[in-house]
C-alpha cells in the first residue's frame, strides 16, 4: 500500500483530522491531528487510529506503524 492511499483512507475514516503518512517499505509513520482526540488518553487516541489500520495489519499490507496523535492545540504547543 502506498503512503498516499493510506493517507486517503485515514482522512476518510477520521473526519475532520489532518493526516500525514510517510512510508519506507511496509513501515509507516503516521501523524493525525484532530479535535476528536480532545479529552482522550494517549492509548485511546492510538486505538482510534488502529481501528482503521487493523484490517491492513491483519492482511499484511502494513507491517509496522509509528502513530503520533495530537489535538490542534497540542500540535501547536509542540511546534512553538
Amino acid at each position: 500500500m502506498q503512503a498516499q492511499e493510506l493517507q486517503t483512507l485515514l482522512t476518510e475514516e477520521l473526519p475532520g483530522c489532518e493526516v500525514e503518512v510517510r512510508s519506507e517499505g511496509s513501515h509507516y509513520d503516521i501523524l493525525v491531528i484532530g479535535e476528536m482526540f480532545d479529552g482522550l488518553r494517549p492509548v485511546q487516541k492510538q486505538q482510534a487510529v488502529y481501528k482503521v489500520l487493523n484490517p491492513l495489519i491483519t492482511s499484511g499490507s502494513i507491517h509496522a506503524v509509528n502513530i503520533r496523535t495530537h489535538t490542534p492545540a497540542e500540535w501547536q504547543a509542540l511546534n512553538n
